[in-house]
């Protein structure tokens, strides 16, 4: 019999923790949340003070009773779930379902699954956090009201299957607001004049600025022309030579916010998957007998804090200063915490400066080695000094007209030696070579090239921008990010193409009825002040119960609203002007998950269904008849095939262009990566580069 019982969320997690602790203690997993609001019922009496009804979650019955079992031979029972709000309402409820004083210092937390940290926090257990747990039980019956409540008026409506949430309708609404700013956008001309200017054997470039000290916008060709005509000859006079030092700073520790959006921008990975990875970092990876067996990689990954601890901070200083030098060791100042930051613990940052992700390839499969890579890069580079960069920049005059060329150099890495942020600007930041240049000299122009230019539409939401603005805007919390993303799409409100979101027409159709019925819900604004408000819960500043009342009062009059002044929505099948190859009825347009869809109009008797296939504009490089269409894959990648198959096999990842390739006449197609994109011939391996322009 052991002395103790610990009990955390997995069985991973217990492994660890139960060989760190020793003999004396049994480790057990409850796989989570062990009792929660019925899945057939609301299961919150709002006429008494929303007392909520918590069940055993189904399936967890066996697991319940081996806790039991373990629990009547045990001393103490130590509760150690997730260092969160969600952790701590796992930790009240398995005290209540085993009968264990919530009073009572049974509550053990620790931010890193390290022996140290383990050790240290059975050595400071606390009372469940009953301000924590209130927080938690708020959040989970405000969805629970909203969703319970609007969900089957939306399936009564308009169609089965649909819902709404708190937090799932705003992240929606801000797609289709972006959806509308690009449909709704009006193109504004400008130009640009460049030029490349000799100077002996070297050239450098240069771009028009203004005329006789001011700057000035071209808006138009004529405008051009007129700045062309004042300039005489290609002589242009240096006027001035500016040179400055500009400090560039390293970015703070990775929160769960920024992590999310440089794993995407970085390695291409989706939020979903980025926390996944990072759970399994954070809960331990078995580094072999000789060093330390299982073992936390990465502290806790739920955080909106970027604080270090003092030990991480000194251990890092010491790798740093033996690997690159005392010169880039960065200043011990305190750095300022994001805006509303809960700061309940550190940042995502490594267990161990000491660890570094070449002592781990043999360790950990390439996800998760990239993952760590980028946490311990991060964590490294935000301890290092800032890099320091030389700019230059020339102001060259001919008849008043000036041109402004800038270069610029690092003289310094500082933290830059170890990473660098991501960004979606495609744009990076390169050093640009001027040669040594004196005021009162000429240079010569040796082609003044006037450029074309239209502004483009703002961007639609990637994974990283979506995060980046819900964090802004205060919109959910750390844990909720990945769990949003994923449920609008699989309730079909968004698709994704090209790693970009497109609102469906299903989408458009419930946020309509939100913004009438409930525009509260839909609100970035309330919702942000509602997440405010849990964390005044959680401060132990206001009661969970009034915050109910405060939100259910107008909830519950504009809900009694829609139901009575609700029409039902009927979503019409449109005739597709084509007839069933199999049966002879005609073909309609269905709504489906993913967005329209060709469905025989004689279901259920005929079940034959077809892509709506979008062409791109050319012929099919193999059967010349066939024209190339955008197809997708069990997976929902974007793939290009010919629209006669399966007569024509042709099928191609890359995006086929009408452009031959000038090399073997053969066909060219579009070759996008993060970096760069180019023109490729699957034949004979000729390329050209193409501008690169942020898709919408």
């Amino acid at each position: 019999m052991s002395d103790y019982l610990v009990i955390v969320e997995s069985p991973a997690k217990a492994k660890t923790i139960e060989r760190y602790l020793g003999k004396n203690y049994t480790v057990k997993a409850s796989m989570g949340h062990v009792r929660d609001l019925p899945r057939s019922q609301m299961g919150v009496d709002a006429e008494n003070d929303f007392e909520p009804k918590y069940i055993t979650i189904r399936g967890k019955g066996d697991v319940l009773k081996e806790l039991r079992k373990a629990a009547k031979k045990a001393k103490k029972i130590y509760l150690a779930a997730d260092p969160d709000r969600e952790g701590e309402a796992i930790a009240w409820h398995l005290a209540h379902a085993l009968k264990v004083d919530d009073t009572s210092e049974c509550r053990v937390v620790f931010n890193e699954i390290t022996k140290d940290a383990i050790k240290k926090s059975f050595e400071e257990p606390r009372k469940i956090d009953m301000d924590l747990v209130d927080a938690q039980q708020a959040r989970r019956i405000l969805d629970r009201l909203v969703g319970y409540n609007i969900s089957p008026l939306l399936w009564k409506k308009v169609r089965r299957g649909l819902s709404a949430g708190r937090v799932q309708s705003v992240a929606v609404k801000l797609i289709l607001d972006r959806e509308k700013e690009i449909k709704n956008f009006t193109p504004e001309e400008y130009w640009s004049i460049e030029s490349t200017f000799l100077k002996e054997k070297d050239s450098f470039k240069g771009q028009f600025y203004g005329e006789k000290g001011k700057k000035v916008k071209l808006s138009n060709e004529d405008e051009v022309n007129e700045v062309l005509k004042t300039i005489k000859g290609k002589q242009f006079t240096i006027d001035k030579v500016n040179k400055r030092e500009r400090r560039r700073n390293p970015a703070l520790p990775f929160t769960t916010s920024s992590l999310q959006q440089d794993a995407a921008r970085k390695l291409n990975f989706r939020a979903k998957k980025t926390m996944v990875i990072a759970q399994q970092l954070y809960e331990g990876i078995d580094l072999g007998k000789k060093a330390g067996g299982i073992t936390g990689l990465i502290t806790y990954m739920r955080t909106d804090s970027t604080r270090i601890s003092n030990t991480a901070i000194e251990e890092a200083t010491s790798y740093i200063k033996d690997t690159f030098g005392d010169e880039y060791l960065g200043k011990k100042e305190k750095k300022k915490q994001p805006s509303g930051a809960q700061d309940a613990h550190e940042a995502v940052r490594p267990t161990s400066a000491m660890r570094h992700p070449e002592q781990l390839k043999t360790k950990l499969d390439k996800d998760q080695l990239r993952l760590y890579t980028l946490i311990y890069e991060r964590f490294l580079a935000s301890q290092m000094a800032p890099a320091v960069m030389d700019t230059v920049t020339a102001h060259l005059l001919n008849n008043g007209v000036e041109f402004r060329a800038s270069g610029s150099r690092v003289k310094f890495p500082g933290f830059m030696k170890v990473y660098v942020e991501g960004t979606d600007d495609k744009k990076k930041e390169k050093e640009t070579f001027l040669p040594e240049l004196e005021e009162g000299t000429t240079v010569e122009a040796k082609d003044i090239i006037p450029n074309q230019h239209f502004t483009q539409p703002p961007p639609r939401y990637t994974e990283a921008r979506l995060v980046g603005t819900m964090e802004k805007l205060g919109i959910g919390r750390p844990s909720t990010y990945a769990p949003t993303i994923d449920t609008i799409q699989r309730r079909g409100y968004v698709a994704m193409e090209q790693r970009r979101f497109h609102p469906t027409e299903i989408g458009e159709i419930v946020t309509d009825i939100l913004q009438e019925y409930f525009p509260e819900i839909i609100d970035a604004d309330f919702t942000a002040n509602m997440e405010s408000s849990l964390d005044d819960v959680e401060a132990g500043k206001s009661k969970w119960v009034q915050v109910m009342h405060d939100f259910y009062g107008d909830f519950s009059k504009r809900l009694e609203k829609a139901e009575e002044e609700m029409a039902e929505i009927e979503i019409k099948d449109e005739p597709a002007g084509i007839d069933c190859e199999k049966c002879g009825h005609p073909m309609v347009y269905k709504m489906g998950r993913f967005g329209k869809f060709l469905a025989c109009s004689n279901f259920p008797e005929c079940r034959n269904t077809k892509p709506i296939l979008k062409k791109v504009g050319v012929k099919c490089p193999t059967c010349k008849e066939g024209n190339v269409v955008e197809r997708r894959s069990k997976k929902r990648r974007i793939f290009y095939g010919c629209d006669r198959y399966p007569k024509c096999d042709f099928v191609s990842w890359d995006k086929p262009v009408k452009k031959p390739c000038p090399t073997c006449n053969s066909f060219l197609v579009e070759k996008r990566t993060k970096k760069e994109s180019k023109l490729l011939c699957p034949s004979c391996k000729y390329e050209e580069q193409i501008e690169d322009k942020d898709e919408n």
